[in-house]
């Protein structure tokens, strides 16, 4: 069981070394979290994009390019969509966001005839190591689904599974977090959260443990819940704690990042393969981390 980005990077390094497509391959950042990633034997990468501004920006931060393959096309669409068409031909194991906004690379993702569709919902799981907790967290969805239903949050909750089963979690611990640790049919994130606990009591959700509705303090810590008479597998040992909407789970997320010493990374499942959309205010060391957990999760689906 990986407890921190350290045991994630040992994981990495006993698996198969992956390939990663960059779709524009010209930003700085990228470039700097492909190359760190390239030299702690993470994944090797082919930088589909505009040769020459890859070429400069290469010289700027000593990155040997002649170390990468390199497709060379100026267009960001198509190098957007041709990123892809090695992801869903086998040539490459994942792909990355580049300097291409989020609407044009989503929609070659998704494209109909070398996306990534399989047909399930997509949606966001980052991954934190965070100081005083002894385990990785895992929060979703803080980047992509808005307000999602139940049906939606089964498929979420399945996504963030599946991430933490690749992290060496084989049965993760699931806290649907909502304000009050009781069910109020007022508020019906807390109906939704005691529906996906009995859904997994009859079997329903399998390959983890669910147990909800839970506040984020009975979630993490087993002495709040111990001081609540909160009992439960799940209470106080969550491993993946399902916000009910976009703006919560990304209010958590962006806390996490900027006033708590942690470290994360991140990633967008339910494709075919891994799709990295990290931020371009995302630090290197999370770009990092986030090309290492879809390397992980890549291994799993092989």
């Amino acid at each position: 069981m990986s407890r921190n980005f350290d045991d994630l990077l040992k994981r990495v390094n006993n698996c198969k070394k992956k390939k990663l497509a960059v779709a524009v391959a010209q930003d700085e950042p990228v470039l700097e979290a492909v190359k760190a990633a390239k030299e702690k034997g993470i994944a090797d990468a082919v930088l589909v994009g505009d040769l020459e501004k890859i070429k400069e920006i290469a010289n700027k931060i000593n990155m040997d390019i002649n170390e990468f393959e390199v497709v060379d096309e100026k267009n960001v669409n198509k190098a957007a969509l041709e990123a892809i068409r090695l992801v869903s031909s086998g040539k490459a194991d994942m792909v990355m966001k580049g300097l291409v906004d989020t609407a044009t690379f989503l929609r070659s993702v998704l494209n109909k005839e070398v996306g990534l569709r399989t047909g399930k919902l997509m949606s966001h799981v980052s991954v934190f190591e965070i100081e005083g907790i002894d385990r990785l967290i895992l929060l979703t969805d803080a980047a992509f689904n808005t307000y999602p239903d139940l049906k939606a949050k089964i498929q979420i909750l399945n996504n963030s599974v599946a991430v933490a089963q690749s992290c060496g979690i084989d049965m993760p611990k699931v806290a649907p977090v909502c304000a009050v640790e009781v069910v109020n049919p007022d508020m019906p994130a807390t109906v939704d959260a005691a529906l996906l606990s009995k859904m997994n009591d009859r079997g329903q959700i399998k390959g983890c443990i669910v147990d909800g509705p839970l506040a984020l303090d009975n979630a993490l810590s087993e002495e709040a819940a111990e001081h609540k008479g909160i009992k439960g597998k799940v209470a106080g040992k969550a491993d993946i704690l399902l916000l009910p909407n976009i703006e919560a789970a990304n209010v958590m997320y962006k806390t996490l990042t900027y006033t708590s010493k942690s470290r994360n990374g991140g990633l967008l499942v339910g494709t075919s393969a891994p799709v990295i959309l990290t931020s371009r205010a995302d630090s290197i060391e999370t770009k990092v981390h986030s090309i290492a957990l879809a390397a992980l999760v890549a291994e799993a689906k092989n």
